[in-house]
């Protein structure tokens, strides 16, 4: 059995996390899954954006501990155990994140790694992994600190408290809150907005929001500047920029754009 149901909306790809028994633990089956999944949508010039999603129980509570605690040093440090879910991360495609309920552990991390995390009024966010003697693993302790800032994070990281929608939203972490029952709507929304824009456009602007956090404030600048003049080079800018001084709507032809 798929353990991710994936499925298109016209531009958005979409990723629904299905281990409901388990409150779509992350185990290796779904990295896998989701792996594929991602290089099918970078290769199809249709999509546009990926949207995540879990339940309406939970979005994921986390990693699949019963796959993780057989294992010691030796074997995680020579598999790189959990390494691959940065394949998320650095999906070219803008992601978006529907969370409903529960995102914690490596589910928190999952959504972090989504550049639009779109939360229901009753989610709850947060990093337990102490009170399993670990520490996150999927970029935890990384993300939320550059998210939410030091001392945050720290309270997160090292009490186990999970904060609710307000405050995660209060403290960067999440980009809206909306209804319970709005989340997948409301995602879905944003995603085909952004799908509905240049695709290299989107992408260039994904890299350049990531070197802001990546890199000094020079390098961040010249990266955009760079990626700036990039967009030039582009049948989106041409379009973009007709439409514009023509007063119509823009039309992205995104097949031609990737060709």
């Amino acid at each position: 059995m798929n353990v991710v149901d994936v499925t298109t909306e016209g531009r958005v790809g979409v990723l629904t996390l299905n281990r409901p028994g388990a409150l779509n633990a992350l185990n290796m089956q779904m990295l896998d899954e989701i792996t594929v999944a991602l290089d099918r949508f970078e290769a199809d010039p249709r999509i546009g954006a990926v949207l995540v999603r879990g339940s309406a129980r939970a979005f994921s509570a986390g990693a699949d501990i019963k796959e993780s605690q057989p294992r010691r040093f030796p074997q995680v440090f020579v598999e790189n155990w959990q390494a691959g879910w940065s394949r998320v991360a650095d999906c070219r495609l803008p992601m978006v994140a529907a969370v409903n309920g529960y995102a914690l552990g490596g589910g928190c991390e999952l959504a972090m790694s989504c550049d639009l995390v779109i939360a229901g009024q009753t989610a709850k966010f947060g990093q337990p992994e102490v009170t399993l003697g670990v520490i996150p693993g999927m970029g935890g302790t990384q993300r939320l600190t550059r998210a939410v800032g030091k001392a945050k994070a720290a309270d997160l990281l090292m009490t186990a408290r999970m904060m609710d929608a307000d405050e995660a939203e209060r403290a960067g972490l999440v980009s809206r809150i909306v209804p319970d029952a709005q989340v997948d709507d409301t995602a879905m929304a944003a995603a085909q907005t952004i799908a509905g824009f240049g695709r290299t456009t989107m992408q260039l602007l994904k890299e350049t929001l990531n070197a802001a956090f990546e890199t000094p404030l020079a390098e961040g600048l010249r990266v955009e500047k760079l990626a700036f003049h990039s967009c030039f080079a582009t049948p989106e800018q041409a379009e973009g920029m007709a439409a514009f001084a023509a007063k119509r709507a823009a039309n992205f032809h995104h097949e031609e754009t990737e060709a």
